[in-house]
């Protein structure tokens, strides 16, 4: 493996997945912080105050470091989506400072939650809804 020098790296990457949704996290040091998810503002990506708040977590821990962060999702629902983007914004800050591996791992913003939908069993409606059953 070879190592890298800071000084060569302009940006740091992180991969998050939840369920289906997969997000490509790259992060650049800048003066303030700028959030662009799919090339839309965080925003107007995630309307609502919960996903903006789930996409930011990682940000919150480290409140002196400033980034131009930006988020490639894909795949699955937007609550999905965000928690894919928060849990790559993490690994993504981890890669660019080590020293703050201790306080993500402490909040739970580095482990995984690897929960999937369970598959379709046949002579099922769901994966385990059965028809009504009848005795004649």
């Amino acid at each position: 493996m070879a190592t890298i020098k800071k000084s060569d790296v302009k940006y740091f990457e992180g991969l998050g997945r939840r369920k289906e949704a997969v997000a490509r996290v790259r992060i650049a040091p800048a003066k303030k912080t700028e959030f662009a998810v799919n090339g839309k503002e965080l925003h107007v990506y995630f309307p609502t105050e919960e996903l903006q708040r789930t996409v930011k977590q990682p940000m919150t821990v480290l409140a002196d470091m400033h980034f131009d962060i930006s988020i490639q999702a894909k795949g699955g629902g937007m609550h999905a989506q965000a928690e894919a983007a928060s849990m790559g914004l993490a690994r993504a800050i981890e890669l660019s400072d080590g020293t703050n591996r201790p306080i993500l791992k402490k909040a739970k913003l580095l482990s995984s939650n690897s929960r999937q939908k369970e598959r379709r069993k046949f002579g099922l409606k769901k994966a385990r809804k059965a028809p009504q059953w009848s005795k004649r």
